[in-house]
């Protein structure tokens, strides 16, 4: 690998997105220094994900930070609301959390220029997604230029650039980047409504898109399912 020596910094959320970008950071060289955010997500298993992966990628830095967003609730998974297991809609699910990737690069914003990084690295997806508005390319290129104004580094001509590899991948092609990355899929966590005996649920949207994207690209999930849609 050719090492650029300069500092990468990925939202790591413990999920297959974010793994896989950051393994793609990795491969284009970057030192890797990794944010995670514990905001009091029901499906808190996916914070043990991002420390193993954080561990397997070599991450020099890595920062779990607490952030109660259950203090506002409004989300099936900050909120004492069921999580949807009846397939994807096309309407903004009840999954979504208020604000929530708005939130998390100003904090990863905030710890790239702090780290001395303009590089920062986010597993969005607009393709094969739950229609989260916070995942499509007009707001991350709308948050760059945001940056750019909000940032010493930004009004001092070192503008931040926001990578979003993932952004017009499908899950397929995502479930062959994690194959070719080398990467198994059983060290991230993606499912929202995780079972007693610490399962995925199979059921829930990302579940679902999870094991759409695996079976189409032919390539195996080692995740353990509690089911999987009919």
């Amino acid at each position: 690998m050719n090492e650029t020596g300069k500092i990468a910094v990925v939202l790591l959320s413990g999920g297959l997105d974010s793994m896989v970008t950051a393994a793609l950071a990795r491969e284009q060289g970057y030192r890797l220094h990794a944010l995670t955010i514990d905001y009091g997500q029901r499906h808190v298993r996916e914070l043990e994900s991002a420390k193993a992966i954080a561990g397997k990628l070599g991450v020099e830095r890595h920062v779990l930070l607490p952030l109660d967003l259950r203090q506002f609730g409004a989300s099936a998974l900050t909120d004492d609301i069921d999580v949807p297991k009846g397939g994807v809609g096309d309407d903004i699910p009840v999954t979504y959390v208020p604000a929530r990737n708005l939130l998390f690069l100003a904090l990863t914003t905030a710890f790239a220029e702090s780290s001395g990084s303009s590089d920062i690295f986010i597993g969005v997806n607009a393709l094969d997604y739950s229609g989260y508005p916070d995942c499509r390319p007009e707001f991350i290129a709308s948050f760059a230029e945001t940056v750019r104004l909000g940032t010493r580094q930004g009004v001092e001509g070192h503008p931040f650039t926001i990578h979003a590899p993932l952004q017009h991948m499908t899950k397929a092609d995502i479930a062959r980047e994690c194959q070719r990355l080398g990467l198994d899929p059983a060290w991230s966590w993606s499912c929202y409504d995780p079972t007693p005996d610490g399962q995925a649920c199979g059921l829930c949207d990302s579940c679902r898109l999870r094991l759409k994207g695996f079976a189409e690209a032919g390539v195996e999930d080692t995740t353990r399912y509690a089911a999987k849609p009919g």
